[in-house]
């Protein structure tokens, strides 16, 4: 022996295996692995279905039923199937993580059973003090019963019993309730609990007498009309919803295994809220509130299916996120979409009904397909000067599409486009400003222009030379009041003649503006840095309406003190009209103006009669 491998520095330690606090591994499990004790009963099911499953892959004409007995503070499920040997109890029950699935040649067959995890009956422990299993194999028809008792302490004895202890192949779980749980294996509890997690299980589950799967689902059975079957199916969603859907879509994707159906919500919802999906995974609920299932402008919708491939996560009670449920969910989009395709090519009327609720989420999908928004065209809705239009009626009224960007600027300029016939679109709301922009690309031809200042202005009469010359003192009087808020003054005659005064900025007058604004409040520094920014970006505009008799008299006025005085007020009166949001000089200039204006109307000192 080399003496250098004889040193004890070198000599390889012994390894240990890992002491398990079965107490605390159950407190992890109830508070941060499950999100409620109910999931005990998902996993007796599981255990029970999987259990048949593997008796019937020998056995193919082998019984398949699962009962379920509660009774003061207890609960029995019985199974029939594969069933356990002594040796079998050793290496699962008692082996945290370890699964049946792996065991015996059943591997190949995985994809058949519900668990993936070999959790098992630990969950069990979330509601139970004490959990009795005696199982008698299938496979080993000669091997007596066994019987496994397992405390929450984590110990287990496992002892043989007598063949006339259980005669027939199967397994029986027998629950005790732990101190304050008992409610959870109650009568009432365990036959809800059963319905909803086992109501697509396809074998005989029974609570007592009561069978608790309803099969065919609601979406695979026979009915006598179309007609028959969405009120049929608008009641399944009553029921598992609590709402009355606007439609229903079938989600039939046979390559991935996924039958099922999503219901149209009656009423708008954020796109921002995640939608809450109801999964089923080979019969056995899955969990209620999968959110990644769909993409995200399916937002109106809510769906209930039943597959065989999706994969859970460990607490089965969400997908995991891979590649199957990436290509499912793009699979289940194209559903919807198909869906949306059949209703515009055949069915205007619910299509017009299903829009006039869920318009955003539709836009949310066009402005990524095109083939969507060229579809969608003639039924999208948006806010226009000529009304409530779909971008394809407007585009066909206007030879240009004017937009605004914000809701704000809309507001300023469609009563003023609208007389001159400049036709604006509000492109301010969600997604509606990129739908626009993309028009050119869907329909060839179009001409797409945002609206600005300058050309709404353009569209606007001019005043007589010479008229406009002789107000040349009123309107310099009305410009040096409104400078130093960064606003010009211009005579304009337009429609409708009621409109004294009209603001005009956009977007690069509002940045100039709040840029002037920083570099008055900034230091030395700052405000240098910010004046070397400074642009040649068209101020806002106060647009005066030469046609409006209030003007007229207001330009005939000759004190500059009150010419200011009734500026400030147009250009306050503009802005709500305009219903721009006020800054703090603005509102400032009301008040001045309003109570100015009140001094002056009250004034009694006969020597001012001059100032009218």
């Amino acid at each position: 022996m080399d003496s250098q491998t004889s040193q004890p520095s070198q000599a390889s330690p012994s390894p240990h295996t890992f002491q398990v606090d079965l107490r605390g591994l159950v407190d992890l499990l109830s508070h941060h692995l499950y999100s409620s004790p109910k999931v005990y009963l998902r996993e007796l099911l599981q255990n029970a279905v999987d259990a048949i499953t593997a008796r019937r892959a020998e056995q193919p004409d082998a019984p398949a039923t699962v009962r379920l007995y509660a009774e003061g503070g207890t609960l029995r499920v019985e199974d029939s199937g594969v069933g356990l040997t002594e040796s079998d109890v050793h290496n699962l029950l008692a082996t945290i993580g370890r699964s049946s699935k792996r065991n015996d040649g059943l591997e190949s067959a995985r994809s058949d059973f519900l668990g993936q995890f070999g959790i098992g009956l630990l969950a069990c422990f979330v509601v139970a003090e004490r959990i009795r299993v005696v199982s008698r194999s299938a496979r080993t028809p000669d091997a007596a019963p066994v019987e496994w008792t397992a405390a929450d302490d984590g110990s287990y004895t496992v002892r043989t019993l007598p063949h006339e202890a259980r005669t027939e192949p199967g397994t029986t779980v027998h629950l005790v309730a732990r101190a304050g749980a008992g409610e959870w294996l109650s009568e009432e509890r365990v036959r809800s609990l059963a319905r909803d997690f086992g109501a697509l299980l396809p074998y005989d589950v029974r609570v007592g007498d009561e069978p608790i799967a309803d099969l065919p689902a609601p979406w695979d059975r026979p009915y006598p009309s179309p007609t028959t079957r969405r009120v049929a199916l608008a009641r399944h969603c009553h029921d598992l919803f609590g709402f009355t859907p606007l439609d229903s879509i079938d989600l039939d994707v046979p390559l991935a295994g996924i039958r099922g159906v999503a219901y149209v919500l009656p009423s708008a919802v954020s796109p921002a809220q995640r939608a809450s999906h109801r999964v089923h995974l080979k019969g056995m609920l899955l969990t209620e509130r999968a959110e990644q299932l769909l993409p995200d402008w399916a937002f109106f919708v809510r769906c209930v299916l039943d597959t065989d491939s999706l994969r859970p996560t460990a607490s089965r009670e969400s997908l995991y996120e891979d590649e199957t449920l990436a290509a499912v969910r793009e699979a289940l989009g194209e559903r919807i979409r198909s869906w949306l395709t059949g209703l515009a090519a055949g069915d205007p009327e619910r299509l017009a009904a299903f829009l006039s609720v869920h318009h955003l989420g539709v836009k949310s999908l066009a402005r990524h397909d095109a083939e969507m928004l060229r579809t969608m065209l003639p039924w999208l809705p948006f806010e226009t000067t000529d009304g409530p239009l779909s971008l394809e009626e407007f585009a066909q009224r206007h030879p240009v599409v004017h937009f605004t960007r914000t809701v704000e600027e809309y507001r300023q300029v469609a009563p003023i486009a609208s007389a001159q016939g400049v036709g604006v679109v509000n492109g301010g709301y969600t997604y509606d400003s990129e739908l626009i922009e993309a028009l050119p690309a869907v329909r060839p031809g179009t001409v797409v222009s945002e609206l600005d200042a300058d050309t709404v202005t353009a569209h606007l009469d001019a005043v007589d030379p010479d008229e406009e010359l002789a107000l040349s003192a009123f309107l310099g009087a009305a410009r040096a009041r409104l400078d130093p808020l960064g606003c010009d003054v211009v005579l304009r005659a337009f429609h409708p003649l009621s409109v004294p005064a009209l603001h005009l900025d956009d977007r690069a007058a509002r940045h100039e503006q709040a840029r002037a604004e920083a570099e008055e409040q900034a230091d030395d520094l700052w405000a240098g840095i910010l004046g070397s920014l400074r642009g040649s970006t068209p101020r806002a505009r106060l647009v005066l309406n030469h046609l409006n008799p209030l003007i007229r008299r207001i330009s005939s006025l000759r004190d500059p003190d009150l010419i200011g005085t009734a500026t400030e007020s147009l250009y306050g009166q503009a802005l709500l009209m305009a219903q721009r949001p006020l800054r703090p000089a603005d509102s400032a200039l009301l008040n001045r103006a309003f109570i100015g204006l009140l001094e002056w109307a009250t004034h009694t000192d006969p020597g001012k009669d001059d100032r009218r």
